[in-house]
């Protein structure tokens, strides 16, 4: 996958996309990721990129030239653009596994009090929000949306069902409690079930965990939640 970033702020992408799974993804060649630093597009000597607003209001608003300039010097044949922006809709797994289908995305970091409207009618294929509060900055936003895609590509996970069994998996439901060693740790034991070695029944219990965390936790998701069948029984 091809991934192109527009932001006033490329350390804000670069560096933690460069660590860790992100990290080796692009080692690997399974991301080819570009960060595109928008003050070389701004105006004047001083790059200038934003502006007050018409009409008046609080804050500034990024002028149409640079951003324009910025995304028509990306190599962009059949890319998906997406605008990191509150006024999207909110991100869900289900967006991370749609767009995780496509070959090519630039991302825009919004930022200020948005971007002039005439590029987002222009351009944008769709607004992205991660929830219903504001961040500083898109560029964080981005991060976390390319975070949540490339993990699904094929080859960037260890296990290709750690994609699978999660929460917000194929069942949507939460994921049910998870334990490793030792047996017993400050007064409290693994559950029986899990070291019985009964793999329909550890997968039974889990189900029932997974309902149950998700009930008391996310009661919203259990209208759309199915359960998945249980291929080990």
């Amino acid at each position: 996958m091809k991934v192109d970033v527009v932001t006033l702020f490329p350390e804000i992408v670069t560096v933690p996309m460069s660590a860790s799974i992100m990290g080796r993804a692009q080692e690997k060649g399974l991301l080819a990721l570009h960060v595109h630093n928008l003050r070389e597009h701004g105006l004047g000597k001083h790059r200038h990129v934003d502006d007050t607003p018409y009409g008046g209001g609080q804050g500034m608003v990024i002028r149409p030239e640079p951003m324009w300039a910025a995304l028509e010097a990306v190599d962009r044949p059949e890319a998906r653009v997406i605008l990191m922006s509150p006024t999207g809709r909110p991100f869900t797994q289900s967006a991370a596994r749609r767009l995780a289908l496509e070959e090519h995305l630039i991302l825009i970091s919004g930022h200020y009090e948005g971007i002039d409207q005439r590029v987002i009618e222009h351009w944008v294929d769709e607004e992205i929000s991660l929830g219903d509060y504001v961040l500083t900055n898109g560029a964080i936003a981005a991060v976390v949306v390319m975070d949540a895609i490339v993990r699904l590509l094929p080859g960037v996970l260890g296990d290709e069902m750690s994609a699978v069994d999660e929460s917000f998996g194929e069942n949507g439901l939460l994921e049910a409690p998870q334990y490793t060693k030792p047996v017993e740790f400050a007064g409290r034991k693994v559950p029986e079930i899990l070291l019985s070695g009964n793999h329909a029944q550890i997968a039974a219990w889990r189900q029932e965990k997974a309902l149950e965390r998700t009930q008391q936790v996310r009661p919203d998701l259990l209208p759309t939640a199915t359960p998945r069948p249980n291929v080990l029984s």
